[in-house]
Order: structure tokens, then sequence, then C-alpha cells
């Protein structure tokens, strides 16, 4: 099928004749830049948007897998005139695996986001944690349901909401695992929404104990509304949180710590609208998008 993919990328870029790609995400960042070059395309550039499941999960299908895509990721990444990463540690380890050149490599500030669109509203009344995901353990979803049950049996009147559902892949949650918390209340859940800057409103804190990410695009959203953010030291997330100005960084699985910052913000509720103002700021600062795309475009060498 990936064969398949990339011949059918080819077939398009020859028609197209672009002279510019950009592969967003692994797999059009690899085939999408095998593609280019066959297609004799001259600016072809790759964007890894995080190193993603093969580099977080420890299990045996996932090290054989990663085992095996190395040489895929090492040829894939040769083809790209450039590789643009979106934090420093997703570049460190793919330069440590030797699947990069130095020189052809960058980083930029997450995919940004658009501040037009997501703007600061003010705090609800009611403390409201949100999180948005995919119901995927490397998010990080397991230990924002545990945290939940934890905090509402001292804190009842405190809401949780989870926009996302069931994956059905390879790291995916079973419904057995989260259905306790749904069937009662403890967490709210939203399938599927359009209007993530509305349920934005409803939230005090915005919350992702991911595992690993690029720079995550949820809490960029959540920073430009002016929400304190807390998520975890890890890759990619820990470039969204200045400790103890905008948010708190706590470890990964770490489910203690997360319901300790937790109970900080229901406790100091009077330090959410700095802590959500400086979000704001950093986000203005950093990840707003048309900064961001600047930055794209002058390493295409638009």
């Amino acid at each position: 099928a990936d064969f398949q993919y990339t011949y059918r990328l080819y077939k398009l870029l020859k028609q197209l004749a672009p002279d510019y790609t950009l592969g967003y995400n692994v797999k059009p960042a690899l085939y999408g830049a095998i593609a280019a070059k066959m297609a004799r395309v001259l600016g072809v550039n790759s964007m890894i948007t995080g190193a993603g499941f093969l580099f977080v999960s420890d299990s045996l299908k996932a090290r054989v897998i990663k085992l095996l895509s190395k040489p895929l990721y090492k040829y894939g990444l040769n083809c790209a005139s450039s590789v643009i990463f979106q934090n420093q540690d997703d570049l460190k380890e793919f330069k440590e695996n030797g699947l990069i050149k130095v020189e052809k490599s960058y980083v930029i500030n997450g995919s940004g986001v658009n501040m037009k669109q997501f703007v600061c509203t003010a705090l609800p009344k009611q403390m409201t944690f949100l999180m948005i995901s995919r119901f995927i353990y490397s998010k990080g979803v397991l230990e924002y349901f545990k945290a939940a049950e934890r905090i509402k049996s001292i804190y009842p009147e405190v809401r949780f909401i989870i926009i996302g559902d069931i994956d059905g892949k390879a790291d995916s949650l079973s419904y057995a695992e989260v259905r306790y918390c749904l069937e009662n209340g403890i967490v709210e859940q939203v399938s599927f929404t359009k209007d993530v800057p509305g349920y934005m409103q409803q939230t005090s804190v915005y919350v992702l104990p991911s595992y690993r990410e690029g720079t995550p695009r949820s809490v960029l959203e959540a920073m430009a509304c002016g929400r304190p953010i807390l998520t975890t030291d890890v890759p990619g997330c820990r470039n969204t949180v200045v400790e103890g100005k905008n948010g708190f960084l706590v470890p990964a699985k770490d489910v203690d710590a997360l319901v300790d910052k937790m109970s900080w913000f229901i406790t100091h509720q009077e330090a959410l609208v700095p802590m959500g103002r400086a979000s704001w700021e950093l986000c203005e600062e950093r990840f707003d998008v048309h900064k961001v795309n600047k930055a794209i475009n002058q390493i295409m060498g638009i």
C-alpha cells in the first residue's frame, strides 16, 4: 500500500510539476520526498511534526517497526532539500540515530495558531479542565481520566471535559478503561466538534499529559485563548510552558503530579487570569501562525 501511495504521489507531482513541495506528517514527509525527488522537483521539503508512536512506545512491535523504519527514514529524508522539526529534542534524536544531515535541518515553533480564530475570552465561573485528544495511551488520556476521578472525589463541583473518542489503532484505549468515568459523569465527552473555540470559552485550564509531541496544536489554541496550561515535561510540550508563569510541567505518566497541580489551580483561582495572560503573550511572541509561516517560507527559499 505504501509503495502504491508513493507511486500515486509521483504521478501526481509529474502532472502538477510544482516548484516546491512540503510534506507534512510522517508519510508525506518520507514518501512525499521520495516521490518529489523522482518527479525532479527542485525544492523538496519535509516537516516532522513529532517523533510519533514508534519513538514513544517501548513495545516489541514498536521496537521492531522502528528498526525496520530507520533505513526508510534515512533514505526519505535524504531526498529532501530541507527537513523541518518542531522542537530541538526531535532534531537531536534524529541526528543521534543518523537519520538526517544536520546542515539541512531546521527548527520552527510548531505549526502555529491563527490568533484571529482563537481569541481571548473571559474565564468561566465554574472551574473546568479541558483535554482534546484521540483516546490513545501516548496522549496521556488514561492519566487524565484517573486524575479527574480523584479530583472529583474531593471537589465534586469541578468539571472535566474531553473532546475526542476511541481511536481503534495500535495505541488506543479500550472503552472498558474509560467507561466508569464517562458513564458516571466524572468526565464529559464530546466525540466531535468544529467549535473548539466555543469549548475553550468553557475552560479554566487546558490539560495535555502527553508522552511526546512535535508542538501540540491544541495547547497553542488554548494559549491563544488565554488559558493556563498543564502539560508534561517531554519533547514538544515543554516548549509551551514557562514554569509557574503560564502553567506547569509534570512528569509523563505521573497521575499524582497531575492531581497535585490540578488541586493547586483549584485552590489558587486568583492566579488563572494572570497565567492565562502570560499564555497569550507567549503564544503571540512565538507561535502566531503568520510568524511560523514566514519562517517556513524562508527555509524553503520562497
